[in-house]
């Protein structure tokens, strides 16, 4: 019951929020907070007690649903679920409490959405049926269409659109991909089901395997984004609120990784490793290409934005090395995009909701009215950087490690665009906090964070000191889950032994 109770406690938050008056905006929030925080706490105690010994799914529930279709609600974990679980329920909250000023319109209609959006991508990680998973899929499309479209900026209309129609052809191809397995999976056995622990047992022709990874790709590649179907995400980014934009960044595109990781893998081996040169040249691309645009930004958040298409490039390098190193530097480089990347998006919130302008050429020597301020976000900023002893280091370096034992070329390529991202993240820091003060305009409204903007940056800071300085702590959650995807693709396994 356990992961049931993780899911679905946001719905009894949108249950508790109805009878909840509109005008009651502190109610509202407070009562959001609190189911959310309280998930978030359950999540941590998923953690305390999960086994990190055995690659086997925990926590499992299997109730028949369509029992006469082979369909149930099969709900399970491993270490890759069990750590995106936390992220998912710790960055909710965070984004909540980062809007309790800055959204005053439809306050009830937010939160509600936030809740729905938190329980979608809940189950995403969760399910273990295939139709169960498409359905959380679902849930996730629509209240982040909601988020944006209502809340967001001023081409709200057009980035909403531009994301629903990316994302949603993606998902019916993956639809198209999940009933080609369930009836290749009854040819070839007699057995209908959607159970990915039965379909990954079996083994399909390779003729199969093709187009079925093909339309997994159309879905999954939409949402890390991949080169070059990620022109959704910087207009989402742009105009989505700070909330918005921090799970879009720290869970959405997560979701894609997670599910070239949990399915395209382990129930396409054969494709997979066909295609295994092609990723790996998208993943390069799009690592230099994010990096490049990111240079050229003239406003704040797209820059930030971009760079994350660079950031999940080395999610997709890593994945398809098919050894120990590059996916478990993946995964962790997931973890760790989650954190800082939704900090950066956080740091950029701050400053937006005091002076409404993101324009960085307007900016200049915010630390001298916001010094606290600065200093977190030089944290963050060399987080991204990959400064060792920040949790960016440890996934880069481990993807970069398998990455090199595969393909020189796409290693060095990719370290070159390491060097990029130093450069303009390093420039935009200096440009923003140091540089003359072209912010004096705005002098009355810079004022230093308040208490409830160093609450929720704390536990992202704590996380990118602890991956950084003890990433054993969450690579122990990796290895079994890890060891057990390779064992499936076939692949070499660790490059050295543990």
């Amino acid at each position: 019951m356990l992961l049931s109770v993780i899911v679905f406690l946001p719905l009894l938050g949108v249950l508790l929020l109805l009878p909840v008056p509109g005008t009651n905006r502190t109610a509202l929030r407070l009562v959001a907070l609190a189911i959310m925080v309280l998930d978030w706490l359950v999540s941590i105690g998923l953690l305390f007690t999960f086994d990190t010994s055995t690659p086997n799914y925990q926590y499992v529930e299997n109730v028949p649903w369509l029992s006469s279709l082979g369909i149930s609600y099969h709900l399970g974990v491993d270490g890759l679920s069990a750590i995106l679980i936390f992220l998912t329920c710790l960055l909710s909250w965070i984004s909540v409490l980062s809007s309790w000023r800055a959204v005053q319109v439809r306050v009830k209609e937010f939160m509600m959405a936030f809740l729905l959006l938190e329980l979608g991508m809940l189950g995403v990680f969760c399910a273990l049926d295939l139709l169960l998973f498409y359905v959380f899929w679902e849930i996730v499309l629509v209240p982040m269409y909601v988020i944006i479209g209502v809340w967001g900026g001023p081409r709200k209309i057009y980035a909403t659109i531009k994301f629903f129609l990316y994302t949603f052809i993606g998902s019916l191809l993956m639809l198209v991909a999940i009933l080609s397995l369930y009836f290749e999976h009854a040819t070839l056995t007699g057995t209908r089901t959607l159970d990915i622990t039965q379909l990954a047992s079996t083994h399909y022709p390779f003729a199969f395997q093709v187009p079925v990874f093909l339309a997994f790709f159309a879905a999954f590649a939409v949402k890390v984004p991949l080169w070059p179907l990620h022109t959704w995400l910087p207009d989402a980014h742009v105009e989505a609120p700070t909330a918005g934009s921090v799970i879009l960044a720290g869970i959405l595109l997560k979701l894609g990784g997670y599910g070239f990781l949990r399915f395209s893998l382990p129930l396409l081996p054969d494709a997979a490793h066909f295609f295994a040169p092609f990723m790996l040249t998208l993943a390069t691309i799009a690592i230099v290409y994010g990096a490049l645009v990111s240079l050229v930004q003239k406003d704040w958040k797209k820059l930030v934005a971009y760079s994350s298409v660079s950031h999940m490039g080395f999610v997709i390098l890593g994945v398809f090395v098919f050894n120990q190193q590059g996916l478990e530097g993946a995964i962790l480089e997931m973890f760790s995009h989650g954190i800082l990347t939704g900090a950066l998006f956080l740091c950029v919130g701050i400053v937006y909701e005091r002076i409404h302008d993101r324009e960085l050429v307007h900016l200049g020597g915010i630390a001298h009215y916001m010094p606290v301020y600065a200093a977190f976000f030089m944290i963050f900023m060399l987080g991204s950087v990959g400064l060792p002893g920040l949790a960016g280091f440890v996934g880069e370096f481990l993807v970069m490690l398998g990455t090199f034992g595969v393909s020189s070329l796409a290693g060095w390529i990719s370290m070159l665009a390491i060097i990029i991202v130093a450069g303009y993240l390093l420039w935009m820091y200096g440009r923003v906090m140091f540089v003359k003060l072209n912010t004096e305009q705005y002098a009355s409204e810079l004022k230093d964070l308040r208490a409830y903007e160093v609450l929720y940056l704390l536990p992202l800071l704590v996380l990118a000191l602890w991956v950084g300085m003890y990433p054993d702590t969450w690579l122990n959650f990796l290895h079994p889950a890890v060891g057990h995807i390779l064992a499936a693709t076939g692949g070499p396994g660790a490059l050295v032994s543990r």
